[in-house]
């Protein structure tokens, strides 16, 4: 059974943050720079602590709907506090389920004790299940049809 680590060991451990103070319009500029629908809003100093996650979502939900200046809202207003993270000894099954019924994109990865280890997306999901799916038909291409 494939397990998120397989992904985060494959797409690494980078995760883009911001601070809760940052404004929406400097959160979503760094989320167009890097091409990701999520980062995570830290709070306090010195050793930062996830406070919450901020996602495309968020932005048209409490910004755009609400119409809220985005160079003037701070993200600490606006983003999600109720994060839900995963260990990376999760079934992936498990969490894709748990992606679709919560409707969630975005998922921290997180040990036991919170530290976070990565961020995986519902794309990253799709992406390994193709490939081992791509993997199987290949397998049993060859099974069936011998090797050419």
């Amino acid at each position: 059974m494939p397990r998120v680590k397989d992904i985060l060991a494959v797409k690494g451990s980078q995760v883009h943050m911001v601070d809760a103070s940052t404004t929406v319009l400097g959160a979503t500029q760094q989320m167009n720079q890097h091409k990701i629908g999520a980062v995570i809003v830290t709070e306090g100093d010195g050793e930062a602590r996830v406070a919450g996650i901020f996602t495309e979502r968020d932005v048209l939900r409490r910004v755009v709907a609400e119409q809220r200046d985005p160079a003037q809202t701070r993200i600490g207003e606006v983003m999600t506090r109720d994060v839900i993270c995963v260990p990376p000894e999760a079934d992936l099954d498990e969490v894709a389920s748990l992606m679709k019924h919560r409707r969630i994109r975005h998922l921290p990865v997180c040990e036991r004790h919170g530290r976070l280890l990565g961020m995986i997306s519902i794309g990253d999901v799709n992406a390994l299940y193709s490939t081992a799916q791509e993997a199987q038909i290949h397998f049993l291409n060859d099974y069936i049809y011998g090797r050419v």
